[in-house]
């Protein structure tokens, strides 16, 4: 199996110092991505992520630990892909509070091979996250029909003197005659509509 390696991505990197984005940009760039390096302060950063849109954003880290964190708390917030903290020192206790806040990866080095490779991880892993919790939001949602559709059973049930399997062809049967979601005939009933009447 080949896997592709992640190109032509947009970056988002920030940091107060713009001398040290100028490196880092040219690595990036020299990878083939669409970079936007931007030299500011943890309240205008909030606006850049959210205005460019990045499908991946580096935190440049230098000794000012406080405002790397916050500017990756604000990256994570407001970008719709990972976040990476690229530091010059590796400090354990800084990249917990970074892990905290949620960046995706992070990397030592200013070398393209290592940037790289933060990329590919960090992008495997938000992609990942984002199909487990949409698999949990559909996994949510058929509980949440299978519930409806159980609750107006029991209503039908109760109101007809009919069995289980009859109360859900009522609603089945019914949602065919109209054109909709048995899910749909059922909050009807729940809903207090007077659907369903029992045939003679």
């Amino acid at each position: 199996m080949t896997t592709v390696s992640e190109t032509n991505l947009r970056v988002l990197i920030a940091d107060e110092n713009p001398n040290a984005l100028h490196d880092l940009h040219q690595v990036l760039a020299g990878l083939g991505h669409e970079v936007t390096p931007y030299a500011v302060s943890v309240h205008e950063a909030v606006e850049l992520i959210a205005k460019e849109d990045p499908q991946v954003a580096i935190v440049v880290v230098h000794r000012d630990d406080e405002h790397a964190l916050a500017l990756i708390s604000e990256a994570v917030e407001f970008a719709s892909g990972p976040v990476i903290a690229q530091l010059h020192d590796a400090d354990v206790p800084f990249l917990a509070r970074a892990a905290e806040a949620g960046i995706s990866a992070y990397t030592e080095s200013m070398e393209p091979e290592s940037i790289q490779g933060a990329i590919e991880v960090a992008v495997r892993r938000y992609r990942e996250g984002e199909r487990l919790t949409q698999k949990l939001e559909q996994l949510e949602s058929a509980l949440a029909r299978r519930g409806t559709i159980e609750r107006a059973k029991g209503i039908l049930m109760e109101r007809h003197s009919v069995g289980e399997r009859e109360a859900f062809e009522l609603l089945r049967d019914h949602a065919r005659a109209s054109g909709r979601r048995v899910v749909d005939v059922a909050q009807s009933v729940l809903d207090g509509h007077a659907l369903l009447p029992k045939e003679p």
